[in-house]
C-alpha cells in the first residue's frame, strides 16, 4: 500500500507554530507519498454524542464528520499537528478523538480493524523549555493508537508562543527533518516516558 498521510491541524490559527514545524517535517517526505492537509478550525466538528446504549450509529455522507471518517479511512499515516493547550491536545483534536468512538460502532466501517497497523503521529508546540509537560498529549495519543492497535511513530515537539516563533527552534527543525523516516513500533500500554 502507497503511504498517504492526513494532517489533521487542531491549531485555532492559521499557520500556527504546529502546523508550520509539521509542514517542515512533511517537506521531507519522497514526492509519491500523498499529503492531505485538513485544519479542524476550517472544517469543525459538532459536539460528539455518545449514542453507545441509546442507538445505533450511522456513517456520515455528508459534512465534515464524513470528510474526516472518509480520510481518516484511507490515510496509512495519521498526523494530530495539535499545540499544547492545557498539556494536551487541543479542544478540536479531542472531538476529532471523540467521534473515533462512535465510528468504532459504525456498521459497516470496520474503523478498528481499518487502522490497525497504520501509524499515528503527532507535532505539538508549547511555550515552555520543559519538554516533559507535553507528557499528558503524548500520552493521549500513544494511547490512543494502542487501544487502535496502530503504530504510534512519537511526537514531534516544538518551541513557541508568537507567530513564527516555532521557525527559531534550531533543534526542533534538525529533528523534523528525519521525524517521518523512522519507523515506528506498535503503541503498547501504558504509556511510559523514556
Amino acid at each position: 500500500m502507497t503511504r498517504r498521510f492526513l494532517f489533521v491541524l487542531g491549531s485555532s490559527r492559521t499557520e500556527s507554530n504546529t502546523e508550520m514545524l509539521a509542514r517542515r517535517a512533511a517537506e521531507q517526505l519522497p514526492t509519491d507519498v500523498e499529503q492531505q492537509w485538513i485544519s479542524l478550525a476550517e472544517h469543525p466538528l459538532p459536539d460528539y454524542v455518545d449514542l453507545r446504549h441509546d442507538s445505533d450509529h450511522t456513517r456520515p455522507t455528508e459534512g465534515n464528520a464524513a470528510l474526516l471518517l472518509d480520510a481518516t479511512l484511507a490515510a496509512t499515516d495519521i498526523v494530530i499537528a495539535s499545540p499544547l493547550y492545557w498539556y494536551s491536545v487541543s479542544a478540536p483534536v479531542k472531538r476529532y478523538l471523540d467521534f473515533w468512538a462512535g465510528w468504532l460502532r459504525t456498521p459497516g466501517v470496520d474503523f478498528k480493524a481499518t487502522l490497525a497497523g497504520r501509524t499515528l503521529w503527532g507535532v505539538t508546540a508549547l511555550a515552555h523549555e520543559e519538554g516533559e509537560v507535553a507528557d499528558p498529549l503524548v500520552g493521549t495519543l500513544n494511547n490512543s493508537a494502542a487501544y487502535m492497535g496502530m503504530r504510534f511513530g512519537g511526537v514531534l515537539l516544538g518551541n513557541g508562543s508568537k507567530p513564527g516563533d516555532v521557525l527559531k527552534d534550531t533543534g526542533a527543525l534538525t529533528r523534523a527533518k528525519t521525524f517521518f523516516a523512522r519507523e515506528a513500533p506498535l503503541a503498547r500500554f501504558p504509556y511510559e516516558t523514556e
